[in-house]
């Protein structure tokens, strides 16, 4: 009879018990540990901001199975035969040895471990900002379920009132709507001038704007450069340009770092991006040593650049790739990301999978763009409004990448863009794409299709489109395009850009085509620029040459209205 197998996995949070437990399931034999540092396990991390928000009570559905049964070591031991060590730090590795020395938290006794196996599990640490301060009480991150549960004390004791979230990503986000449902004034400062960087500016504004209606406040390109106290505590946070802000909590959601700290006193390898490096199995330089979740760099499928990628899915899937590895020999592999994400604003969503047109010009692809407002579903069936922009590439009329916003289902948009890019999908593929429609659920022509509509027709000289930033841009530069807005006359009453703008509506527009300056460029919209796309090719069958359409029209105008 074989010696039995063992297996040590290092972190207990995602990715750690999911490889223990997709071992377990092709070796029913193998000795497997895993050491945990915090008293919890298997934590569903990415819910702590609902937790805090009030979105469910009971903190224990944070650590349990879909049944209710709470993955503790009892679980483990008893559901899986997986030996789980909670409150238990692993202090060194010995490659040579084979050995994984570790400390019991609550007694302080020191012991060792043998593996045949090692699992690097370690995730990620928060990014903490060293100015003045910081080590007032008040100040805290939204990492760990210790975090957590001192957040949801603050909601339901109801007693603070003002607070600033550092940090403009998907967690501060989510974090200013939970802090804000508890009606505590928030502020969010953001260091770059726009947040959620995952989006391009355009769609980030219109985001920004949504969180400013909600009574929170937004500050970017202003950091934090020092907190204030009396006695210790938290009083208010001072801003590079001097100005002060009272508040009695302060969360720092600026990112996180890969938590290598074990891997690098081992002599494993550490990339540039500051993650374990690993191959396409999940091993590392050590062919007995493996490495998941966030503590890892990986491949972005699309640029082939290195990048840290610290999301709780791919830290599953990672998971149950090294898993089979270290059982069955390497054949499981983890191809990379496209760095698709999404994340709830209030009552919006905000995702995007694949390349931003920021990201693709920095890599230097040729690309083009377009950007469609459109509802979800119907009218009659309640549709609401989402914006999207495709990015893409020039020569091989490939998607690089979509992003998504809006009060729609911007998560089933999100999801068919991300299997397009993983496809290596065309736009001639996605124009004809066959996918479910019923009224309760899509529009005839789905809003993904329709974008591909839109942007074939403008590579095919078809249409021709402006963005709200390049219109901004042209009129603070002082030129003067003809503005058409095509709507009716109690649209237009109701709001109306107010930038130099006359009104003809589409319904009109032929029996007034003299009122047209044809020797000027002509910008054409409505409020999703459905009608001016219809307008500019009146126009242009009337000897117009000049003509584009403003890219999804009101609807996706960031700046400040007339009314």
């Amino acid at each position: 009879m074989s010696e039995k197998k063992k297996i040590v996995v290092i972190g207990g949070s995602a990715a750690g018990p999911k490889c223990a437990a997709r071992a377990r399931r092709f070796d029913q034999n193998a000795e497997i540990t895993i050491l945990q540092k915090e008293s919890d396990l298997s934590m569903a991390s990415c819910g702590y901001p609902y937790y805090v928000g009030g979105f469910f009570d009971d903190r224990n559905m944070l650590v349990s199975t879909p049944t209710g049964v709470t993955r503790d070591p009892k679980f483990f031991l008893n559901a899986k035969g997986i030996f789980a060590k909670t409150d238990t730090e692993a202090i060194s590795i010995n490659k040579n040895d084979k050995t994984v020395k570790y400390k019991d938290l609550k007694t302080g006794d020191e012991n060792e471990i043998k593996y045949d196996k090692l699992v690097l599990a370690t995730g990620a640490v928060p990014n903490i900002p060293n100015i003045p301060g910081i080590e007032l009480k008040g100040i805290t991150t939204l990492q760990s379920i210790k975090d957590a549960d001192y957040l949801r004390k603050i909601r339901d004791e109801n007693k603070i009132k003002k607070a600033v979230i550092i940090g403009g990503g998907l967690i501060g986000i989510e974090t200013c709507e939970a802090l804000q449902l508890a009606g505590i004034q928030i502020t969010v400062i953001e260091l770059l001038p726009q947040l959620l960087t995952f989006l391009d500016w355009e769609l980030a504004k219109i985001v920004e704007n949504h969180v400013k209606s909600k009574a929170a406040n937004v500050i970017t390109q202003n950091p934090v450069v020092e907190f204030l106290g009396e006695n210790g505590i938290l009083k208010s946070v001072k801003l590079k340009n001097g100005t002060e802000l009272p508040c009695e909590l302060a969360v720092l959601a600026i990112g996180v770092r890969p938590n290598v700290k074990l891997a690098k006193d081992a002599g494993l390898d550490i990339g540039e991006t500051g993650g374990i490096i690993v191959d396409e199995f999940l091993t590392t330089k050590d062919p007995d040593i493996y490495a998941v979740g966030d503590c890892i760099e990986t491949t972005n499928r699309i640029s082939n650049k290195k990048v840290h990628a610290p999301y709780g899915d791919l830290a599953n899937l990672q998971g149950r790739a090294a898993g089979e590895n270290i059982i069955l020999g390497n054949n499981a592999k983890f191809p990379g990301t496209i760095q698709t994400g999404i994340c709830k604003v209030f009552d919006y969503s905000a995702g995007a999978t694949g390349l931003s047109e920021t990201a693709a010009l920095k890599l230097g692809y040729d690309i083009i763009t377009v950007i469609n407002a459109s509802p979800d579903k119907p009218g009659f069936m309640n549709g609401k409004l989402i914006i999207s922009k495709m990015v893409v590439d020039k020569k091989t009329n490939r998607v690089l990448g979509v992003q998504c916003i809006g009060l729609g289902d911007v998560s089933k948009l999100i999801s068919q863009a991300a299997m397009a890019i993983l496809g290596k999908l065309t736009v001639n593929d996605l124009v004809n794409a066959d996918l479910p429609y019923a009224p309760p659920f899509s529009l005839a022509i789905d809003h993904f299709i329709a974008t591909s509509h839109i942007i074939q027709n403008k590579m095919r000289g078809l249409f021709t489109g402006i963005s709200t930033k390049e219109l901004k841009e042209k009129l603070n530069n002082g030129e003067k395009p003809f503005l058409l807005d095509v709507r009716g006359a109690d649209e237009f009453e109701q709001t109306r850009l107010g930038i130099g703008e006359t009104l003809i509506p589409l319904g009109v527009l032929r029996k007034r085509i003299n009122e047209i300056p044809k020797d000027r460029e002509i910008i054409c919209y409505c409020k999703i620029s459905l009608r001016g796309y219809e307008a500019a090719l009146v126009l242009q069958a009337n000897g117009c040459k000049n003509v584009k359409v403003l890219e999804g029209g009101i609807m996706v105008w960031p700046y400040t209205k007339e009314k």
